[in-house]
């Protein structure tokens, strides 16, 4: 998450290089290449992570009435295999990847969201609530099966779950709140919160990855000045 200049930037149809990191298309992974420093304790990430989907649905959303966000599950359900050499770390498992894509900053169109998604044995869950600055609201529930094929489902109540340390609002869809359990809080920052917790949706128990953004808290000036210290900004 290193902010870098276009100067550093490099980009083809089958590549993607962003200072000394890079992702690629081999065969039916991407393949991506790490080499990065975290922050604010400045630690180096190197190392490969390579996602095999399993399907390409190859359908956009839009998530305003003019289309200026778009929202593109590229592969809600992949294959990931993670090896770091600094840290030395290793793992596989269940992927999901998706994109945001626009004409203007996410907080000129929107108040805040919440977006989660859930594997289930054989399909994934995508859900999505975003409150727009007119006041009006984009709901989507959609269900993917393993061929990329999807369908909507009406989706079920909104329930509240307990604010984050930073006071972030955290909401999500469930038949009730006793159907939510929160297993760890991943990230809490200022303006956004990644939660992942234990539900049930469509007769299914599912574990869930969550996000709670809150694009008002993001444009504070406050906020705005904080940033550079989580992701660094190299200007050369």
């Amino acid at each position: 998450m290193t902010e870098r200049n276009r100067r550093r930037v490099f980009r083809t149809e089958q590549l993607l290089r962003i200072g000394a990191s890079a992702m690629h298309w081999h065969d039916d992974a991407l393949v991506i290449d790490l080499d990065e420093w975290a922050a604010p304790i400045p630690k180096r990430i190197c190392g490969t992570i390579r996602l095999t989907p399993s399907s390409f649905p190859g359908r956009a959303f839009a998530l305003d009435r003019l289309g200026r966000h778009v929202w593109q599950p590229i592969a809600p359900r992949a294959r990931i295999e993670v090896s770091l050499d600094q840290p030395a770390l290793g793992w596989s498992g269940t992927a999901y990847m998706d994109s945001n894509y626009g004409s203007e900053p996410l907080e000129t169109g929107f108040r805040d969201w919440t977006w989660s998604r859930a594997h289930l044995e054989q399909d994934c869950v995508v859900m999505y609530d975003a409150h727009r600055r007119d006041d009006t609201e984009t709901t989507l529930a959609l269900r993917f099966d393993s061929l990329g094929r999807f369908q909507s489902f009406e989706p079920p109540p909104i329930v509240s779950l307990p604010s984050t340390f930073w006071r972030v609002k955290r909401e999500t869809r469930a038949t009730s709140a006793a159907d939510v359990v929160i297993r760890n809080t991943l990230e809490d920052t200022p303006f956004y919160a990644r939660t992942r917790f234990s539900s049930k949706l469509l007769g299914e128990t599912a574990e869930c990855f969550h996000e709670s953004l809150s694009l008002d808290r993001f444009a504070s000036p406050l906020v705005q000045a904080m940033l550079p210290f989580r992701m660094p900004r190299w200007t050369f």
